[in-house]
């Protein structure tokens, strides 16, 4: 990127633009956030993953939420040596005074739960919550329920490695 750069979205742009053109299948203006299945990759490997190759410990992308069961409401956020866990409430994207999306505070653990470590690694997933586009019958290419964008801080992660 050019010297200077910064790529710090706001939770509401976020959601209203790039979590929104993605879901509705328009282009991006400037294609920062690469596509990939969270799930299936550790937190660790994720500075390797990111379109955009800066030294902040944040990265960004988008992806499809799984289920544990084919149409059942459970998600499966576990990987290959760990899993995601919640945290706290979700909380209320604004723009304005009107909701138009929700954020979830995930925190990796190694190992498998209830015995897992906690770690550094936090991540925010972005659900989109829009009544205009529901309204209008506009056909999406993704489904509301499926399609995240997903932010990572790794706050003091970038030095870690995988627990054995």
């Amino acid at each position: 990127m050019a010297p200077g750069f910064r790529f710090h979205p706001t939770d509401e742009e976020l959601v209203r633009y790039y979590l929104r053109r993605k879901i509705i299948g328009k282009p991006l203006r400037f294609d920062a956030i690469s596509e990939i299945d969270i799930y299936k990759v550790e937190p660790w490997d994720l500075p390797g993953m990111s379109r955009l190759k800066t030294r902040d410990l944040e990265w960004y992308f988008f992806s499809v939420l799984d289920r544990k069961h084919g149409n059942g409401a459970k998600t499966n956020r576990a990987t290959e040596r760990g899993y995601w866990k919640t945290t706290g409430k979700d909380r209320a994207v604004h723009h304005k005074s009107k909701v138009v999306g929700m954020k979830k505070t995930l925190v990796f653990h190694s190992g498998r739960a209830p015995k897992g470590q906690r770690t550094n690694w936090v991540m925010h997933e972005y659900k989109l919550i829009d009544e205009e586009l529901e309204k209008a019958g506009v056909v999406q290419v993704r489904s509301y329920e499926h399609m995240w964008l997903c932010s990572f801080d790794a706050m003091a992660s970038c030095v870690s490695q995988p627990l054995s």
